[in-house]
C-alpha cells in the first residue's frame, strides 16, 4: 500500500555524483594504489562516487524531479568538477 498523507505521496529520490572527465581524484587515486598494495593487482581503475538517498514527501514524482535538481544545484554538486544523475520513484 502506498503511504500517503493526503494527496501527498512518498518517493525515494537518489543522486548519484561522479567527477567529470579530466578532474583530478586523489581518493581514487590512492584507494587503487593501496589495492595493488594489498594483492589487488588486477584492479586498473578506482573512481570515488557519492551517492544520496533522500526520501521525500511530494504531490508529484515532477515535484520531486525539479526540487532534486535545486538541491543539487546549491548544494549537493560542485557543477564546474561534478557530473550526476537523478532517479526519482514512488515508494510503495
Amino acid at each position: 500500500m502506498l503511504r500517503t498523507r493526503g494527496n501527498i505521496g512518498m518517493y525515494e529520490a537518489q543522486v548519484t555524483i561522479s567527477l567529470k572527465k579530466g578532474i583530478s581524484d586523489p581518493e581514487g587515486a590512492n584507494t587503487l594504489k593501496a589495492l595493488h598494495l594489498l594483492g589487488f593487482t588486477d584492479v586498473k581503475t578506482a573512481h570515488t562516487i557519492r551517492t544520496f538517498d533522500l526520501l521525500i514527501d511530494s504531490k508529484d514524482k515532477h515535484t520531486v524531479e525539479t526540487e532534486v535538481e535545486q538541491m543539487c544545484q546549491r548544494l549537493l554538486t560542485n557543477p564546474v568538477i561534478h557530473h550526476y544523475t537523478i532517479t526519482v520513484k514512488e515508494t510503495h
